[in-house]
């Protein structure tokens, strides 16, 4: 059973960090580019980062480049993003999911259910 459990959410003040974590299971982690989406009051799902399977290789999305940094350990089948500087505007529902890479939602074939980051100004 494939599953994508993502943790460490919660509320934080502008300006401050955050660090979440995906655990995988049921699939064959280290074969796919890992992601991480988020999802805005009101807002479509966007794309925020993703590692290449092996770690080496990073994108982000404009708005968080030198903000966020995803990272992943294949022995633990775990993706990281560590998230600094936050704004009130990178609140929302992080989701990580697993595929090919990339900003479509299409070439993700695993998600996670999410989890809520709330940034308060």
């Amino acid at each position: 059973q494939v599953q994508l459990v993502e943790s460490g959410g919660g509320l934080v003040q502008a300006g401050g960090s955050l660090r979440l974590s995906c655990a995988v299971s049921g699939f064959t982690f280290r074969i796919y580019y890992m992601s991480w989406f988020r999802q805005g009051p009101g807002k479509e799902r966007e794309f925020v980062a993703h590692v290449t399977w092996s770690g080496s290789t990073t994108d982000y999305a404009d708005s968080v480049k030198g903000r966020f940094t995803i990272s992943r350990d294949n022995a633990k089948n775990t993706v990281y993003l560590q998230m600094n500087s936050l704004k009130p505007e990178d609140t929302g529902v992080y989701f990580c999911a697993a595929g090919r890479g990339g900003s479509a939602h299409g070439a993700y074939p695993y998600w996670g259910q999410g989890t809520q980051v709330t940034v308060s100004s």
